[in-house]
């Protein structure tokens, strides 16, 4: 295995267009580090730097200590599974697991070893004999990762392999990437638009947006530490409540909306907030964090008309409306109200988040 080094890697095409803008980090040997952001942003361009398949405009790139700026793609000791799989279809599955073996010109009993010793981890030694045709979708992603993992190499490169996946193979083969990273602890970069994906897979997590990283982080800390507005917006699932107004120091802190003030109380960030007064800010609310309280309960509250209501099993979402502000709060299954009902919803002043509304960065 290897570490992967970046420093200040640029990417900008003949048309002038900055794919990936000075991205700086290290991976340790062994990590599994997850690239995450919108359609378009750049992660997997990065990716392909990585792999040799997109030149590099600015910047080194470094794998075990060795530059790797102009190495070919065949020297570089990675393996890269892609998101459409890539399968030859004439082949069968332990041939096409042994294929690049083959081509670099490693004995035949020794490929059909390595073949036979994946297979049964990624439970294909009954499917050798077929061909892609046969197999389900998570039988052939499984395919292709049993074909980057018989080549041992020092880095693997995941792009978006899950994503042509139904919801169910989706969980398990998540599960089971994660079961072989544990075994194997092989040094691991995957890219992935599903920010669960993100969430559940990575080590580290590195947030991307238009070419450039937004935050790097563990993924608990991203979640209750997000760095601008955009990581708080894309990470969580529904995501982040956001109010906008203005913040007075009253007592506490009230925060002045379109729709009328609602009390904060005093939060952690009060001391950094003091040269805020009556100036305009955004607050970030998760929708856990968002509880239904009685009549008579006296917390720090804001009144939102409910529209609509989604029970899902182990939870049920309100959808709400807070003057023109739309807003969701997370609770508990068996939640006794209706659409339409007016009901006051709870804020817990350890629990939020403030930002910068003209730059997105955190306040605090």
């Amino acid at each position: 295995m290897a570490t992967v080094s970046l420093e200040n890697l640029r990417k900008v095409y003949p048309n002038g267009h900055v794919a990936v803008a000075d991205a700086s980090f290290d991976i340790d040997d062994g990590e599994l580090l997850v690239l995450v952001g919108p359609s378009g942003c750049g992660k997997t361009t990065l990716l392909r730097m990585i792999a040799g398949l997109e030149t590099i405009t600015a910047g080194t790139l470094s794998i075990g200590g060795q530059v790797m700026n102009d190495v070919p793609p065949k020297d570089r000791d990675i393996a890269m599974v892609f998101q459409n799989y890539a399968l030859y279809p004439h082949m069968t599955v332990a041939e096409n697991m042994g294929f690049g073996l083959h081509l670099r010109g490693m004995p035949r009993a020794d490929i059909a070893r390595r073949v036979d010793e994946v297979a049964r981890l990624l439970e294909l030694e009954h499917k050798l004999a077929a061909r892609p045709a046969a197999l389900s979708g998570g039988q052939r992603q499984r395919v292709a990762l049993g074909r980057a993992m018989v080549r041992q190499p020092a880095v693997f490169l995941l792009d978006e392999p899950l994503s042509n996946l139904d919801a169910r193979l989706r969980l398990s083969t998540r599960v089971e990437i994660a079961r072989l990273h544990r075994r194997f602890g092989s040094t691991t970069i995957y890219v992935t638009h599903d920010q669960v994906e993100a969430m559940t897979l990575g080590q580290r997590i590195v947030v991307f947006d238009n070419g450039e990283i937004q935050q790097i982080d563990t993924p608990m800390n991203l979640y209750e530490r997000p760095a601008n507005l955009f990581v708080a917006g894309f990470l969580g699932s529904p995501a982040m409540n956001l109010l906008h107004g203005t913040l007075h120091h009253d007592d506490g802190l009230t925060l002045a909306t379109a729709a009328g003030s609602i009390r904060l109380g005093l939060p952690p960030q009060h001391a950094a907030l003091e040269r805020w007064h009556d100036r305009q800010v955004v607050v970030g609310i998760r929708p856990e964090d968002l509880r239904l309280l009685a009549g008579d309960d006296p917390g720090m509250a804001l009144a939102a008309r409910l529209e609509v209501v989604e029970p899902v099993g182990n939870e049920v979402f309100l959808n709400l409306r807070h003057g023109e502000l739309a807003l969701v709060a997370r609770t508990p299954p068996g939640t006794a109200c209706a659409a339409c009902d007016t009901v006051r919803l709870g804020l817990d002043p350890q629990r939020l988040h403030f930002f910068d509304p003209h730059d997105g960065t955190r306040i605090g």
